[in-house]
């Protein structure tokens, strides 16, 4: 299994700082890697006691078996993590309320790239991090993956996200979660965070832009593009049209199924 490292933030110590009212429904958020879920995780850790996070493991199909507590929903508890489309999962997600996060194909290539590189991941993959393949060879291996050591964005699009899309799961996308932490005070923000919040089974208290900018704070998140350790390889800011005409090859009907095309 690959290797993160993670910097420890203080959202539990302020946490404390609120009043919470309790789940009715377990909670778990589900993500396609790199999809922003540290945002969207950070800021929901602000509207649970600390109490009734299940924090025992970032949940995926591998050790799911060990972790179907986290659903059993005595008392309900919020939870994370990546975890494929698979009968087991589907089971015991019916019970609860399911967040599924995703972000839009083009900006994950880099994103995921960027993560891969950085002295943040150890995952058989040290040889890339010295700029030994020219960056667009190095995009093209996100969206195809690299054999035997990482997956397509095809095949990670399809199990952690497309195949649970049209039953309960609430489809997040990262831009519009991002667009609307940037912009609290409009109503549109507003708007955006009551259907999130209802969507979560989540009260929505007075203090809620409070919470909100606390847990969107990107200096608590170790994964946000500007805390990663830098290798020295730079990347593009948007991706390049050769590789946006890949992704279309890779993954016909990938953005439009997901809301960006």
């Amino acid at each position: 299994m690959p290797r993160i490292t993670l910097e420890r933030d203080n959202l539990d110590e302020r946490n404390a700082e609120f009043v919470h009212a309790p789940l009715r429904q377990p909670l778990f958020l589900n993500s396609v890697p790199k999809s922003g879920t540290h945002l969207l995780r950070n800021i929901l850790r602000m509207f649970v006691d600390v109490r009734f996070h299940y924090t025992a493991a970032f949940i995926q199909v591998a050790q799911f078996r060990q972790h179907v507590s986290a659903f059993a929903g005595d008392p309900p508890k919020l939870s994370w993590g990546h975890l494929l489309f698979d009968d087991e999962p589907a089971i015991h997600l019916k019970a609860a309320r399911h967040i599924l996060l995703v972000r839009d194909p083009h900006s994950w290539v880099l994103a995921r790239a960027r993560f891969y590189l950085s002295e943040n991941f150890d995952g058989r993959l040290e040889h890339l991090k010295a700029g030994n393949v020219s960056v667009n060879d190095l995009l093209n291996m996100m969206i195809f993956g690299i054999h035997r050591k990482a997956p397509g964005m095809e095949e990670t699009y399809r199990y952690n996200a497309c195949a649970w899309m049209g039953g309960a799961a609430y489809l997040v996308r990262y831009e519009e979660l991002s667009a609307a932490v940037k912009d609290l005070e409009s109503p549109q923000s507003e708007a955006y965070f009551a259907q999130l919040f209802l969507a979560c089974g989540i009260e929505r208290p007075d203090d809620w832009r409070e919470r909100v900018r606390i847990g969107s704070d990107r200096r608590q998140s170790s994964t946000a593009r500007e805390n990663l350790k830098d290798t020295g390889v730079v990347l593009p800011d948007e991706l390049p049209l050769a590789q946006k005409r890949l992704v279309e090859y890779a993954a016909p009907g990938l953005r439009a199924l997901l809301g960006y095309a």
